[in-house]
C-alpha cells in the first residue's frame, strides 16, 4: 500500500464528524444529507443542484455514481442513473462535480462495488481522495468481502460507511457496528430507495438497535420523502436523516430545478431544528 495520493490537515473521517458535531451544536436533532445523482439531469445543473442543497442548508451530501444495474435503488434513483448514463456521465466527470462540492460540505460517494473493482481498490479510493470525498458507501459490499476496502479507506482517512436493515440479525450488526466508519446509514425499512406514505412504527427500535452497536452517528435514509418524515426520524432518535428520492424526483422536472430544490432541502432542514 502507498498511502495517500494527497496529504490533508483534515480526513475525511474527521471532516464527516464535524458535520455531525455541528449539526447537534446547532439545535438540530440530526444533520442533514441529501442525495444527488452525478450527471443527472446533465453534469452542470448536478452541480447547481449539490450547490442548491448547501443553500438550503444541507449538512453533507451523498453522491451517487451512476451504474446500470443499481440493486438498491427504487425506480426513481434508478431511472435518473439511466439517464445520467445515457447523457454520457463518467465516473471522473461525476468526482469532479463532487470536488466542487466538497469545497462547502463533506461528500461521501456511492458508488456499487463492481465499479471499484473494475478499478482496483487503491486505485479508486486515491481518486477519492483527489476529489476532496470525505466517505464511501457501497451498497452491494457485503460484510464478509469489506475488509480490505476498509484497510484501504483507513490508510486513505475515507470513511467507509456500511449499511444495515431493520432484519439485521444482532451477531452481524454489532460486527458491521463495529467496523462502521464516519457513521452507520441505517435502513428505515427492507426494500429500495424511494418514498414512502409513511414511516415504519418500529423505527425507534431500528436506530436504538443501531446506535447500541456502534460508537459512529446513526444516519437513517430509504423511505423518508416529506420533511414530517424526517423530523419524525430524527424524533425517534436519528443523528442524521437521508433524502434521496423526493429530491431526484424534483430534479427531473423540465424547468430549471434548482430554485424549488432550494426551497424543498431548506423545508428539510427547518424540520430538523
Amino acid at each position: 500500500m502507498t498511502g495517500p495520493a494527497r496529504a490533508s490537515p483534515v480526513s475525511g473521517v474527521e471532516r464527516i464528524a464535524e458535520a455531525f458535531a455541528s449539526a447537534r451544536a446547532d439545535s438540530r436533532r440530526a444533520a442533514l444529507m441529501p442525495y444527488l445523482m452525478g450527471g443527472f439531469p446533465d453534469a452542470v445543473t448536478s452541480r447547481r443542484i449539490g450547490f442548491a442543497y448547501v443553500e438550503g442548508g444541507a449538512d453533507l451530501i451523498e453522491l451517487g455514481v451512476p451504474f446500470s444495474d443499481p440493486l438498491a435503488d427504487g425506480p426513481v434513483i434508478h431511472a435518473a442513473g439511466s439517464a445520467a448514463l445515457r447523457a454520457g456521465a463518467t465516473m471522473p466527470e461525476v468526482l469532479a462535480v463532487g470536488r466542487e462540492l466538497a469545497t462547502a460540505v463533506p461528500v461521501v460517494v456511492m458508488c456499487y462495488a463492481n465499479l471499484i473493482f473494475a478499478r482496483g481498490f487503491e486505485r479508486f479510493v486515491a481518486a477519492l481522495v483527489e476529489s476532496s470525498a470525505s466517505g464511501l458507501i457501497v451498497p452491494d459490499l457485503p460484510l464478509e468481502e469489506a475488509p480490505t476496502m476498509l484497510e484501504v479507506c483507513d490508510a486513505y482517512g475515507i470513511a467507509l460507511v456500511p449499511l444495515v436493515a431493520p432484519t439485521t440479525p444482532d451477531a452481524r450488526l454489532a460486527m458491521i457496528g463495529a467496523r462502521a466508519r464516519g457513521f452507520l446509514y441505517t435502513l428505515s425499512l427492507t426494500g429500495t430507495t424511494g418514498e414512502r406514505a409513511r414511516l415504519s412504527g418500529g423505527l425507534a427500535a431500528v436506530i436504538e438497535r443501531a446506535s447500541a452497536s456502534t460508537d459512529v452517528p446513526v444516519a437513517v435514509g430509504f423511505g423518508i420523502g416529506t420533511p414530517g418524515q424526517a423530523a419524525a426520524a430524527a424524533d425517534a432518535g436519528a443523528d442524521g436523516v437521508i433524502v434521496g428520492s423526493r429530491l431526484v424526483r424534483a430534479a427531473a422536472e423540465p424547468d430549471d430545478p434548482v430554485p424549488a430544490i432550494t426551497d424543498l432541502v431548506r423545508e428539510f432542514a427547518d424540520a430538523l431544528r
